[in-house]
């Protein structure tokens, strides 16, 4: 018997649990230090009313036999894949129903999608980036090879066209930078993977943040994305759904390689290993997608919106570098006094009893950056930005 040996390459512990760990022993040693955590990701307010009520009118369905419902289609209900379908029609992106797979969020697609891949293909990643699309090739043993997102590109690398990828990783508005690609930005990539014959698995966990209108929200926007690229969003920073768990996946049609499809491979991957998202969830995701349901989620993204205006304002003021904040809901910035990413964690919690993310976990790029969220309470964010103005104008 062997064991995956790939587990051996990978950090001892995820990013986020060791930032969980550190502020628990701060906290432990100083009792009365009154925290605000800025770091993870993770919403604060509650489900949109029209979500909460399309939950409760399913799980009352639940409790009788004629409405009762058991297991459902493992690529999602129909009523939910259509209300997606318009959503994306509205943006005059035009998807077929069927193209569309729900599933239990953007993180757990984005690590099963693998199963269709050979382990002997090149992964390109930018760096810094969200860890899990490292540490799951890691486990698969493939090749990675990263490309350089930093302060001269606006963390926004384009194509090498020295370099050969089969399967690019890109996050649009990205996760940890909050910087957004504009369209020739995505044209370049498209241009390049159909070229290279490559596969793009584009992450859109954050469009609904996106502000300015000429800036893409889908990959699809862009001519020839569906002939190259798998799209993966999630309602979790979109309708608070953190707690609920769903999102979906775009597998075109157009899709193929080596003669195979990858739709048919990814209907066939999710029939056999997935066992679908519950009925009563996707009820309250399908409100999501209506004029009330859209209306009401629209406050709660003003909410977090202000959030990462009050943010940008301290770092405009303090004169401190950073991307993000306008259409996304983190804020990026450049350590003060050339410090490193987990010395000023350190100093943060420490001076300012104040959680961001160091950068350094995000890649060898972020290690003198630093991310902070705008999913926190309104009044927390403005009193951390009150502490953090405080300390570093000294």
């Amino acid at each position: 018997m062997k064991l995956n040996e790939n587990y051996k390459k990978l950090e001892d512990s995820y990013l986020f649990s060791t930032i969980s760990r550190k502020v628990g022993e701060y906290g432990e040693k100083n009792p009365d230090a009154k925290i605000i955590r800025l770091g993870i990701g993770d919403v604060t307010l509650p489900l949109a009313p029209a979500v909460v009520k399309a939950m409760q009118d399913a799980l009352c369905e639940m409790s009788v036999q004629e409405s009762f419902h058991g297991y459902g289609p493992e690529q999602g209900y129909a009523f939910l894949k259509n209300e997606i379908q318009k959503y994306y029609a509205r943006r005059d992106t035009q998807l077929e129903a069927d193209e569309i797979f729900i599933s239990d969020g953007a993180k757990s697609d984005l690590g099963n999608i693998l199963d269709l891949f050979d382990a002997d293909n090149t992964v390109l990643i930018p760096d810094p980036v969200y860890p899990v699309y490292v540490d799951t090739n890691t486990m698969a043993g493939r090749n990675i090879v990263f490309m350089d997102a930093n302060e001269e590109n606006g963390f926004l690398p384009l194509p090498d066209e020295n370099i050969d990828a089969d399967i690019i990783y890109l996050c649009s508005p990205n996760n940890p930078t909050g910087a957004v690609y504009n369209r020739e930005g995505l044209k370049a990539w498209v241009d390049y993977a159909n070229r290279k014959n490559a596969i793009i698995l584009f992450d859109a966990a954050y469009e609904c943040f996106i502000v300015e209108r000429d800036l893409p929200r889908s990959i699809y926007e862009i001519e020839g994305a569906k002939t190259c690229a798998i799209e993966f969003c999630s309602l979790s920073k979109t309708a608070g759904f953190t707690g609920t768990r769903c999102g979906y996946t775009v597998v075109p049609f157009a899709l193929e390689r080596n003669g195979m499809s990858l739709h048919k491979m990814w209907l066939r991957r999710q029939t056999t290993k997935f066992n679908g998202v519950p009925y009563v969830v996707q009820r309250g995701a399908a409100a999501v997608f209506t004029e009330e349901g859209q209306e009401q989620i629209q406050q709660t993204l003003a909410y977090y919106k202000e959030n990462a205006k009050v943010l940008a304002k301290t770092l405009d003021e303090l004169g401190i570098w950073y991307t993000g904040g306008k259409n996304s809901p983190y804020l990026w910035l450049k350590c003060p006094n050339n410090m490193n990413s987990w010395t000023f964690f350190d100093y943060l919690l420490e001076n300012a009893h104040v959680v961001g993310t160091p950068g350094a976990g995000f890649g060898k790029n972020g290690d003198k950056f630093f991310r902070l969220t705008a999913f926190g309470d309104k009044e927390k964010t403005i009193e951390a930005a009150e502490r953090i103005k405080t300390l570093l104008s000294k």
